[in-house]
């Protein structure tokens, strides 16, 4: 088991919808 891998991804994964969420917030007029 790739547990160091595992763990980067789902840093990488949790970052990604983070990020969503703040654009989201940010700038609500992006997404129609």
């Amino acid at each position: 088991a790739t547990l160091p891998g595992l763990c980067i991804a789902l840093v990488v994964l949790g970052f990604n919808l983070l990020g969503d969420g703040i654009r989201d917030i940010l700038d609500p007029r992006l997404r129609r």
